[in-house]
Parts: structure tokens; C-alpha cells; sequence
């Protein structure tokens, strides 16, 4: 039944076809996305690279990558990065098409004292690698605890994986004042712009290509990768997700976290309000 879903079907989301199907849409999400032996390689270089030195762009990789044997073109990169989904961060035009220039909305972060928790949440997307593919992490912080209130495993960019997950969090948490993302389709779309303006949370979107506008989560990918993924790869989605799951029990209530003063974000986030 799995094989009758189409990820890329023109009509029908992702979660409309399981739900036609009456199969659940978790189990479509814990197999990892394909590529060349050599691809994989290639990205988890590119991924490691992009951790440290988030304003690269094509050329830099096309650099970096020449220097470690790789003799590859900037139409291949520019592909493997648009895969993986790295946004390069730095001011630069606007790639955003007219219909989805509309729904891109202003940066209301600015000069803005971050004090309480649940004012300020952040969401983001990140490329997971493994030993024989790939998957996606989308996690959702609250900015001034620095607590993980919701994340999500799959190997689809699926704009109903954020919403989903954005409405389970809410459920749980109850809602932001703010919510801030990247200007991603995931997020520049009248179901994601509606649902949270039905649910009264405002909705920040940092400048394209800006570096330091969802910086909080941009320091989450890199401390998750570089204390779990990269130390770990697994072979299957099911072991990502039991580690991943794990990883995130540790950070929110027994990792000390420099950015709020080395205490723990799952404390200050029941007590900070």
C-alpha cells in the first residue's frame, strides 16, 4: 500500500493519500531517501561544511569539495543542496516565485526582548544523514527556555509534516505569541499562514538569507549533529528515530544549555513565565 503513495502527485498531499488509503502516515516517513554511494558522501561533507560555515554558498562547496578530491559541477551541487535543503546565509535576491512572494511575511524578532516562555517559537527543517540515505528534522524550540516543544522524523519536505506538527505542539503546549521561520514553501503557504492566524499566533519570517534571524534553532542543528548524528549513523529510519528520540529526552532535561546561563531548558521552561 506504501508504493501507491506519490509524494509528488499534483492534486493530492501526502496526507489526503493516506488518508483515501486508511494507512497511517507515519509509516511512510521512517524510510530514508535514496542516492549514489558517492552523493551521500558528497552531502555529508556539504552538511558538515554548512554547520560550520553557514554563508557558503555554491561555490564555496564547489571549493571545499574540490579539496577533498571531488571534481563535481555547481549544477549538481546547487541540486544536492536544494535536496537537503540548505538555505545559504547571507543577504541575497529573492528567489521567491510572485505566487508565493504574498505570503512571506515581515521579521517581527528585531530589538524584540524575548522574556516568557511560549512568546517566541522557532521552527526549522534539517537534513539528517545516515549510512544509506537520508531523512528530515523538523524541530520547534521555544526560544527563551531553549525546550524542544515538538519535532518531527520523515523523508519528505511535505508541508502538511510542519503543520501537523506545529498543531500537535499547540495541543500540548498551547500556543505561541510568535512564531519564526525561514521563508521556505513550508512556511509561505495559506495553510500554515491560516492555521496559525486562526489559532491568534503572529507569524515572523526571517529575512532571506539573513544569518543571525533564527540563529537559536541554527545552534540546535549544530549541537544535535555534532553530539548524535554524525557519531551515530544508523542504517534504518526506525533506529534514527529511537536515537533521535532519545537525544532530545537529553537535551531538554539533562544538557546544561551555555545560552540560558548553563541551566537546563526543560526547567526554565516550566518555570520561566
Amino acid at each position: 500500500m506504501r508504493q501507491l503513495v506519490n509524494p509528488r502527485h499534483k492534486e493530492l498531499s501526502v496526507r489526503s493519500q493516506t488518508e483515501l488509503l486508511e494507512i497511517p502516515r507515519s509509516t511512510l516517513y521512517y524510510k530514508p531517501i535514496g542516492e549514489s554511494p558517492e552523493n551521500l558522501e558528497i552531502m555529508q561533507k556539504m552538511d558538515k561544511h554548512h554547520i560550520e560555515h553557514p554563508t557558503c554558498g555554491v561555490l564555496g562547496m564547489q571549493d571545499m569539495l574540490r579539496l577533498n578530491g571531488f571534481q563535481i559541477n555547481h549544477k549538481r551541487i546547487r541540486r544536492l543542496m536544494r535536496l537537503m535543503n540548505i538555505r545559504v546565509k547571507y543577504p541575497q535576491k529573492s528567489l521567491s516565485n510572485p505566487g508565493a512572494r504574498k505570503y512571506i511575511l515581515p521579521y517581527l524578532l528585531r530589538g524584540l526582548d524575548i522574556v516568557k516562555t511560549n512568546q517566541v517559537w522557532s521552527i526549522d527543517i534539517s537534513y539528517i544523514p545516515m549510512k544509506q540515505g537520508f531523512m528530515y528534522l523538523t524541530a520547534i524550540m521555544d526560544v527563551r527556555s531553549r525546550y524542544i516543544v515538538g519535532w518531527s522524523l520523515s523523508n519528505t519536505l511535505e508541508k502538511s509534516v510542519c503543520l501537523d506538527l506545529v498543531e500537535e505542539s499547540i495541543r500540548k503546549y498551547g500556543a505561541p505569541e510568535i512564531i519564526n521561520s525561514d521563508q521556505g514553501v513550508q512556511f509561505t503557504n495559506p495553510s500554515w499562514i491560516q492555521t496559525l492566524k486562526e489559532k491568534g499566533v503572529k507569524i515572523s519570517m526571517d529575512g532571506k538569507g539573513r544569518a543571525k534571524d533564527n540563529i537559536w534553532i541554527e545552534r540546535f542543528w549544530r549541537t544535535i549533529k555534532q553530539e548524535y548524528v554524525y557519531l551515530n549513523p544508523c542504517d534504518d529510519g526506525l533506529e534514527l528515530y529511537k536515537g533521535i528520540r532519545k537525544y532530545m529526552q537529553y537535551y531538554n532535561y539533562n544538557r546544561a544549555h551555555q545560552g540560558i546561563g548553563r541551566q537546563i531548558p526543560g526547567v526554565v521552561y516550566k518555570t520561566v513565565a
